[in-house]
């Protein structure tokens, strides 16, 4: 009996191991929103944040995602920024090249296929 009530243990985490990380899973999900959020926070028209979202999810890590997070507005800096400079200042903070191409990339092709849809 006691073998039976561990494999029932086991195979439910399992499956919930299974709901949580498969491709389009729960985890996924919620990293896409929050994502999504992110880019609509910082001005991203709502077209443009849903397209690239889904994108940024699939190409990047939750580590690089989290650097990009370094790119957010810090106190006494205009949400957008005004200047060379100041871009220049928030992209060095990322840093992590491969993250900020996978953005360029991402926003680059959102934009033309938004272009081409006539938003």
């Amino acid at each position: 009996m006691r073998n039976i009530v561990i494999l029932l243990v086991v195979f439910l985490i399992g499956i919930g191991a299974w709901f949580l990380l498969r491709d389009g899973g729960l985890i996924e999900q919620v990293t896409e929103t929050r994502v999504e959020e992110a880019l609509l926070a910082n001005q991203v028209p709502a077209p443009m944040a849903a397209c690239m979202a889904p994108r940024l999810v699939d190409r990047l890590s939750i580590d690089q995602l989290r650097k990009l997070e370094r790119a957010a507005p810090q106190d006494g800096e205009n949400t957008i920024p005004l200047s060379t400079g100041e871009a220049m200042a928030r992209l060095r903070r990322v840093d992590d090249r491969e993250a900020l191409e996978a953005v360029v990339t991402v926003a680059g092709g959102c934009g033309f296929e938004l272009l081409l849809q006539g938003r």
